[in-house]
């Protein structure tokens, strides 16, 4: 395939238009994640441990751990950041145990919400609030 220099021009005011439009590139909602991740299962609260502060002084590292016995699959959705699916970590029929742990970025207080797809096709649900706080003067 040759490119012209047209084509090149085409594809930059493309690219161009794309990064300064605002919304142009839509972000998933949080039921968008979970009906995509549920793959049409109903999911319930409970079976899983989702581990976070309840308040954290620096949104940047928030430390999370979710901890689903039997999943097959953990996704992490942060409600209130701009792009709300945060992880999703997959576990092999070798993997000892089916827990994640990692750090993450909140904009501001929000819900963290863990979601397990388990073996069986079920999904389990998790969620707590986290309270940021920037410098200490409460948020």
């Amino acid at each position: 395939m040759r490119l012209s220099r047209r084509d090149a021009l085409w594809l930059g005011l493309g690219g161009l238009t794309a990064s300064v439009v605002p919304g142009f590139v839509m972000a998933a909602s949080v039921d968008e994640l979970t009906t995509a991740f549920a793959e049409g299962a109903t999911p319930t609260d409970g079976g899983i441990t989702l581990t976070a502060p309840e308040i954290a002084e620096n949104g940047n590292t928030v430390p999370v751990e979710v901890d689903a016995p039997g999943a097959v699959a953990v996704m992490l959705l942060a409600a209130g950041n701009p792009e709300p699916a945060v992880a999703t970590f997959t576990f092999g029929p070798a993997a000892a145990h089916q827990r994640a742990a990692t750090r993450i970025r909140l904009a501001e207080t929000q819900d963290v919400i863990a979601l397990a797809r388990m073996a069986d096709g079920s999904v389990q649900r998790a969620q707590t609030n986290i309270k940021v706080t920037i410098g200490g003067c409460g948020g």
